[in-house]
């Protein structure tokens, strides 16, 4: 998202020697893409502006490395490092100062701390890496947009800022020792091979493997920067084509902009080749500059107004994704008149920081004059913002840390058993435990344990519990669904005797069917399922299987069928029961309506009146299904929810007690309140 200068020195040709307003024109198109997108405006492909960005971005950062090879012979690495750091940190720090500030003030105080690690991660522009992982992670489900998500691209473009003029000098030693005389072409050729191609290929395998981690890492989208690359060391070739073929290519590139902005969206797996079009399309927009400056796509993007937009397209993105989220605190979830709203104020902080902030220092002599004085004040923005962001997170975990509120009316309510089938030993806590703020770390050991298999991950990795020397073979079976039950049924094995073994995989049933996940089939966990039933049904199979998910359908013909779940279920569970395994199936705890999830999120909002953090209990499809296999193969269903939610009401707080963590998910502590019900009923099962 750099706006950096792209005047060219006299050394260079024809065309590079005037300043090129159409690359200007296409960061305005650019930014104004992903504003419209994150205002609600639309189109539905906006987010592909980032793609422009990056291609722009290539061609002008390898213009400026080439033409100081060409004119000096070297490329001083100090000089062109300072020159990143004086342009694109001060503002960067700014916008990440004030969003720390802004999180503290207005967000949810239960995401205050993730929110501080993500302002950390951006200040050393590693975020995205944090987002990829954080995409896969299960656990994260409800977690809200954080407010520096459009760092990500930032930080993709400063690593690239990194690698790609080390990868240029090595490119060129390369030449040197070949005695290959063509610097451009061997540049564009070492290029390709190191990098270019295959991080395309890369990026093509990896969308389509799993595209929720492949939109957010460094390796899928060098390419597309390699793309402006490519524009940039061919120049001397674009300057010759003639004007009619120039202004046609321009043209047809804004046309397949266009097309590209309004044919995908966020259902579109992305990158992979998916992002060629766009790519493609502005390096045919930037090539049309070279030759067609009065008939192609310049006569509009060079326009004064586009011009003026594009020389703030860094600050306009930086400042508002941060003012969306801060109208997002307070207001609620925005409608597309507020969300356009929150767009336009954050022209002003743009504008200002651009005025007073960017350029400035990006103009002052004293840094310009001493590269590594550019350098010590770009590393102290960067450490402060570093400080700024594991401070929020300190203070966030300090606070998880606490046991919690002292026990006063507003629990109280809550403390007597709501239904007589209540057990009479389960104890009451003097204080709110866990504490809301830190209901997300609530969960059970195996996921530190590294028990949890991953979702692109397909080997099934099982984990003791339980007596190790136990008499009867005990395996826990499916999604975080069953996995949440596992240190209760590892208690319970320790004391009847059972030797447990746990076989969880992130978002995967454990059933003979293809099941949906993030819009895509889920063949890692189809995968998965077939090997672990394998192991199951074999010569070390267990004397039981307990089993659940949130699953209610799977995919048939493409499409979600209720029917086709059941009747994977029904398959799974009777080679089981053929092979001699009895199967218990765990109710799926129900999950919380959208105006209280999370759950512990309406807790801490309601301190003193937690009873608004309850609702009427209902089934879930889930449920449903695993009671309905159970009837076709004799399996046992054993209902937790009568315990979950008793007496027809599911409560955020029971007994002191927070019940819920992501999602339909219940915390530890309430899983460890309800082990002596789920004992009886699994001793019952077993037999």
């Amino acid at each position: 998202m750099t706006t950096t200068d792209t005047r060219p020195s006299p050394a260079g040709t024809r065309a590079s020697r005037r300043w090129r307003g159409d690359v200007e024109g296409l960061r305005a198109v650019a930014v104004g893409l992903v504003l419209a997108y994150h205002a609600g405006l639309g189109p539905s492909g906006g987010f592909l502006g980032v793609d422009v960005f990056f291609v722009v971005s290539g061609f002008v950062i390898t213009t400026q490395v080439v033409r100081e090879v060409e004119r000096d012979g070297r490329l001083s690495l100090t000089t062109f490092y300072a020159r990143r750091a004086k342009r694109l940190l001060p503002a960067a720090g700014l916008v990440l100062l004030t969003t720390a500030v802004l999180t503290w003030l207005l967000a949810p105080r239960t995401q205050r701390g993730v929110f501080g690690l993500d302002i950390a991660g951006a200040a050393g522009y590693v975020v995205n890496w944090v987002f990829a992982g954080r995409s896969v992670d299960y656990l994260a489900e409800d977690l809200e947009p954080s407010p520096v998500l459009h760092f990500w691209s930032l930080a993709v473009e400063e690593q690239f800022y990194f690698v790609w003029p080390l990868a240029i000098i090595l490119v060129l030693f390369l030449q040197t020792r070949l005695r290959w005389r063509s610097t451009r072409l061997g540049l564009a050729v070492g290029l390709a091979v190191l990098i270019i191609v295959p991080t395309f290929v890369w990026s093509v395998l990896l969308t389509a493997d799993d595209p929720a981690r492949a939109f957010f890492v460094t390796t899928t989208r060098l390419w597309e920067m390699g793309i402006g690359a490519f524009v940039a060391l061919g120049a001397r070739r674009w300057e010759r084509l003639p004007q009619p073929l120039a202004a046609a290519l321009g043209w047809l590139g804004i046309v397949a902009l266009g097309v590209s902005a309004v044919v995908f969206s966020s259902a579109t797996a992305w990158p992979g080749y998916a992002a060629l079009l766009p790519t493609v399309a502005t390096a045919a927009v930037i090539v049309a500059g070279f030759r067609a400056h009065r008939t192609g796509p310049e006569v509009v993007l060079g326009t004064g107004p586009l011009r003026w937009v594009g020389g703030l397209s860094y600050s306009l993105y930086l400042w508002h994704w941060p003012v969306l989220r801060a109208a997002e605190w307070v207001l609620g979830p925005l409608d597309t008149w507020q969300g356009s709203a929150a767009v336009a104020v954050s022209v002003l902080p743009a504008y200002l920081s651009y005025r007073f902030v960017e350029n400035p220092l990006r103009r002052n002599p004293w840094l310009g004059e001493h590269p590594r004085r550019a350098l010590a004040v770009g590393a102290s923005i960067s450490v402060a913002c570093l400080v700024a962001g594991l401070g929020l997170w300190a203070v966030t975990r300090a606070a998880a840390e606490d046991t919690g509120s002292a026990t006063g009316a507003g629990w109280a309510s809550l403390t007597d058993p709501p239904s007589a089938e209540q057990p009479g030993d389960t104890p009451f806590f003097d204080r709110l435990t866990p504490n809301p703020q830190g209901a997300t770390a609530d969960v059970p050991a195996l996921y530190a344990q590294g028990c949890q298999t991953e979702v692109e991950d397909t080997t099934p990795n099982p984990c003791p519990a339980g007596d190790p020397d136990g008499s009867v073979s005990v395996a826990v079976v499916g999604d975080s669904k069953v996995a949440q039950w596992v240190p209760a049924i590892d208690a319970i094995g320790a004391e009847r005797g059972w030797k447990v073994t746990s076989w969880t995989k992130s978002s995967c049933p454990f059933v003979d069917a293809t099941v949906d996940y993030q819009g895509a089939p889920y063949t890692q966990c189809q995968e998965w399922g077939q090997e672990v039933l394998s192991r199951l049904t074999g010569p070390d199979r267990p004397d039981v299987v307990v089993t659940s998910s949130v699953y209610s359908e799977a995919l048939e013909g493409g499409r979600a069928s209720t029917r086709a779940y059941q009747d994977g279920l029904v398959s799974t569970w009777r080679a089981l029961q053929d092979a001699g395994v009895t199967v218990v199936a765990l109710s799926n705890t129900p999950s919380p309506p959208g105006e209280i999830s999370p759950a512990y999120e309406c807790v801490a909002t309601h301190e003193d009146d937690p009873a608004q953090c309850s609702w009427p209990y209902e089934q879930s499809a889930g449920s449903a299904a695993l009671e309905a296999a159970a009837e076709q193969t004799g399996a046992t269903y054993v209902d937790m929810d009568p315990w979950v939610c008793p007496g027809g009401t599911c409560a955020a707080v029971y007994r002191n007690v927070l019940t819920y963590r992501q999602g339909s998910h219940i915390t530890g502590t309430f899983v460890d309140v309800l082990t002596a019900p789920l004992e009886q009923r699994l001793v019952d099962a077993v037999g």
